[in-house]
């Protein structure tokens, strides 16, 4: 299965609402991906961004926004915590500002993933 290539227009501006955060940049799916103590809580997706919430939070983000989906990279595997973002969110700067803080939040609340050791060949 092919995916589509991360938006560099998202990823910029994923970058960028960023900024400010305590947090690391990897790649995920081949897309770029925002960690806090080891533990994903946003990244882009093909032309979406997605961000990692508590079930209080993807309750109110539902009920907000129609557009807001599950997160789901592959048919039929949604990732349970992970909520696709709508454009209405992205583009208002403010509201974006929120909801990364949320994610950020419920990440760097949840407990440190280990640091994994490379094996050398």
């Amino acid at each position: 299965m092919k995916w589509k290539k991360a938006s560099p227009e998202l990823s910029e501006h994923l970058e960028s609402a960023l900024a400010e955060f305590d947090c690391q940049r990897r790649k995920m799916f081949g897309h770029p991906a925002y960690f806090a103590c080891g533990n994903m809580f946003a990244g882009i997706f093909g032309d979406t961004i997605f961000i990692r919430l508590s079930s209080e939070s993807r309750d109110v983000i539902f009920k907000s926004f129609d557009e807001a989906a599950p997160f789901e990279p592959l048919e039929g595997r949604v990732m349970r915590q992970y909520v696709v973002l709508p454009q209405s969110i992205y583009d208002d700067s403010a509201l974006f500002h929120l909801w990364l803080g949320r994610a950020f939040e419920y990440a760097f609340g949840l407990a440190p993933k280990p640091v994994k050791k490379k094996v050398k060949k």
